[in-house]
């Protein structure tokens, strides 16, 4: 099974949302102190170039660019599921009264 790179993917989604808006870092900086964030422009290029930003971090991004809703595109074979568990119902009788 080939290894997923996770801040590869992460990188992408915020990227992706940041061209999709016409926003370049540079206007990041200016949108995100609008919402009391400081951060500078190397700061984000950093964080952005290696892909290693908290959540908090991707919501304020978001938050700030305008995303109302945002849904990341995941490949069908990286969700993980819920285990199907069948549970068999125990014989009981039951009362006629």
């Amino acid at each position: 099974m080939q290894e997923t790179d996770w801040n590869e993917k992460a990188k992408r989604l915020l990227k992706s949302e940041l061209v999709r808006r016409g926003v370049n870092t540079e206007d990041l900086v200016t949108l995100l102190e609008n919402i009391g964030v400081e951060e500078t422009k190397a700061s984000i290029d950093s964080k952005i170039s290696r892909g290693t930003f908290s959540a908090a971090f991707l919501i304020q991004c978001l938050n700030a660019i305008g995303v109302k809703t945002f849904v990341p595109e995941v490949e069908p074979d990286m969700i993980l599921s819920e285990p199907v568990i069948l549970y068999k119902a125990k014989n009981t009788k039951t009362r006629v009264k």
